[in-house]
């Protein structure tokens, strides 16, 4: 079964207040719309189209030749931003997946479990809901006696005993390709001047098409981001669902709510992070290696068993038994071999350490090769080759009184 997947990510977000549309700001190191090229690319090796509008060459050059695109130049609504991809995906799959770009919480398990319910249902489409206190303006799910979806009616049409519906729309759907193309020409314009997608409900029962529904488990899943506040709160469920997988994986994480991990990071068994800790990009930490409290460690490899003490980590390489001091800057094309061991306050730019050797505090090292077992001393600065073994003296510190004058 083909499966073809549509992600919306043509709206402006004007409440985001931003230059930048929507859709490429950020949740735990990643532009929402990669959640949604992921999720898409978990149903299949189909390319999605991405249904672009405000900021479309912004959104083409972030999403490049991973995605095909359809231009909604006037937002008509959902029904309408649909329709755009009509040319691209009419006749070349079963199923289509409807997702939005500024819903990053929902797991490519669910949109599994979604299309293994709708690849069984002969009906018209499956649909995500919630159940939930709060509406947050989404629809309200109107059921029949046999569970399936008779209607979904918006908030602002609801009357009192309708709002009292704890079951909402999340937004998501997987529907029959044959069924939806034709279909989406005969939803009607909106009071508003916009074609609704939830008005495919009413023309699937009109069909006498069953509607079917996958309530969430986790209703945080189907969180949209529209304001700065919403991206608060999504950014900590997400840093929320990182830690927990990583602590039943075997990781302790000292203060969860105080670490920052993105989702592309990779984490050994009995390692331990400490609270203030940012590992972000491709970061990855060996098997019961201590980072933190208060490390950042971006796009770098450590190793085994390393001691990594507030230090910033940007690019580097860092093998087994390391200890790296308080306030130490590792730049890019930086590769410390084992057992290194670097004072507090030292700067390391592209250079070779090799193992066994020792830095103290406040020195500087730059395009350097450093050989086994060498000793740098305290405020040296080093730019060239180091023969293994020596020892190099760092600059000697000046009592203060010698100091007196001297201006």
């Amino acid at each position: 079964m083909v499966v073809s997947t549509i992600i919306l990510a043509a709206g402006q977000g004007k409440r985001m207040r931003s230059n930048l549309p929507k859709v490429l700001h950020c949740l735990a190191g990643l532009p929402f719309i990669e959640y949604s090229l992921r999720a898409a690319a978990s149903l299949g090796d189909t390319l999605p189209v991405v249904v672009v509008g405000h900021g479309a060459e912004a959104v083409r050059a972030a999403v490049g030749g991973r995605a095909r695109f359809a231009q909604q130049v006037r937002q008509l609504g959902t029904a309408h931003a649909v329709m755009t991809a009509e040319t691209l995906l009419s006749g070349q799959s079963d199923l289509v997946v409807v997702i939005s770009a500024d819903m990053p919480l929902v797991t490519p398990e669910t949109l599994r479990r979604m299309v293994e319910i709708q690849s069984i249902n002969p009906g018209a489409f499956t649909m995500l809901t919630i159940l939930s206190p709060d509406s947050h303006g989404f629809g309200r799910v109107l059921r029949g006696p046999d569970g399936s979806v008779r209607a979904v009616i918006e908030e602002a049409h609801a009357t009192p005993d309708q709002l009292a519906i704890l079951e909402l729309n999340a937004g998501v759907y997987c529907f029959s390709s044959t069924w939806l193309w034709p279909a989406l020409h005969h939803i009607k314009l909106s009071p508003k001047g916009e074609y609704y997608l939830t008005d495919t409900v009413e023309l699937a029962v009109k069909d006498g098409l069953r509607v079917e529904a996958l309530q969430l488990s986790d209703p945080s899943e189907a969180i949209g981001i529209n304001t700065r506040v919403h991206l608060a709160e999504a950014e900590a469920l997400m840093r929320k669902r990182i830690n927990q997988a990583w602590m039943l994986a075997g990781v302790t994480i000292i203060d969860p709510d105080a670490t920052y991990i993105g989702p592309d990071v990779k984490i050994g068994q009995d390692a331990v992070i400490f609270p203030g800790t940012h590992l972000r990009g491709t970061a990855t930490i060996g098997l019961g290696s201590q980072v933190g409290p208060n490390a950042m460690v971006v796009d770098s490899q450590v190793g085994r068993a390393c001691k990594i003490t507030s230090a910033v980590l940007e690019g580097a390489v860092v093998e087994d038994d390391v200890e790296i001091g308080p306030f130490c800057h590792l730049s890019p094309g930086t590769h410390l071999a084992t057992n290194v061991h670097l004072g507090n306050f030292v700067e390391v730019r592209d250079s070779y350490l090799s193992p066994g050797v020792k830095v103290e505090h406040f020195a500087f090292l730059n395009s350097a090769t450093v050989g086994e077992n060498a000793t740098i001393g305290a405020g040296a600065v080093v730019k060239n080759k180091v023969p293994s073994g020596a020892v190099i003296v760092g600059m000697p510190v000046r009592p203060v009184s010698s100091l007196k004058g001297s201006d």
